[in-house]
């Protein structure tokens, strides 16, 4: 069995000071929904064991930023549970007071980290539906290995997703579109869900526009939505 991924996050963890309310909040309501991962190396995560009830399907976004796409996942899917990965701490607090009081928070685990290190301790094909959207491109030559984009976090995702599963990534940096749908298409396990349609299809209706595309579109950058499907095994 593999090693989990040596990974270091890059960019920042804590930004200003959370006001008192959200720290509050922050402490109260982030240890019943925190993901821990296992201390043992070889362990996998129990999807089944995740929630306190049965779900449909178990979903995974990995750089949920304010968690506003996330939030609204679980309120347009109430049989998913859905995992979310952020390492940022202003991030995770404002999705925390997204959920609260609306009754989905029952249906959502956070992983305050690098999503690629959870990868690591998911079974095989257990995931319905990756969300990847706007993840930092590291626009500069030098700083390109620190994308989140490369082979071996593809090799991840393919094994964790069922075969038909759905992976969605988007950005507002052309430099990041051409260097993921070079990898993904090098890494062979996904075909694009609408390969008749141009590089940048049609939103479709259960994909939300955050405040993050908002302001992309607002300063004149086009975000690109892609959709991919991985391919029977």
């Amino acid at each position: 069995m593999e090693l989990p991924p040596q990974r270091r996050v890059y960019g920042r963890r804590l930004g200003h000071r959370l006001r008192p309310g959200r720290q509050a909040l922050l402490e109260r309501a982030l240890p019943r929904l925190r993901l821990d991962l296992p201390r043992d190396e070889r362990a996998r995560i129990d999807p089944a064991g995740l929630f306190p009830a049965p779900v449909r399907d178990l979903w995974l976004e990995i750089g949920f930023g304010a968690g506003e796409h996330l939030a609204h996942q679980l309120r347009a899917n109430p049989d998913v549970g859905i995992i979310g990965c952020e390492p940022f701490v202003q991030g995770v607090a404002g999705l925390l007071s997204l959920l609260e009081g609306d009754g989905t928070a029952a249906r959502a685990r956070i992983f305050p980290d690098d999503g690629r290190l959870l990868v690591h301790y998911l079974p095989d094909a257990c995931i319905g539906r990756l969300f990847v959207l706007f993840p930092d491109p590291w626009p500069k030559k030098r700083h390109h290995k620190r994308r989140l984009i490369d082979a071996d976090t593809l090799a991840g995702f393919a094994r964790v997703l069922r075969d038909g599963a759905e992976f969605r990534w988007a950005s507002d940096d052309r430099d990041y579109v051409e260097w993921t749908l070079e990898r993904v298409a090098a890494n062979g396990a996904f075909v694009r869900a609408d390969p008749g349609a141009s590089e940048a299809p049609a939103r479709p209706a259960d994909w939300p526009e955050t405040r993050y595309e908002q302001k992309a579109r607002a300063a004149g950058r086009a975000p690109v939505l892609l959709r991919f499907v991985r391919a029977p095994r």
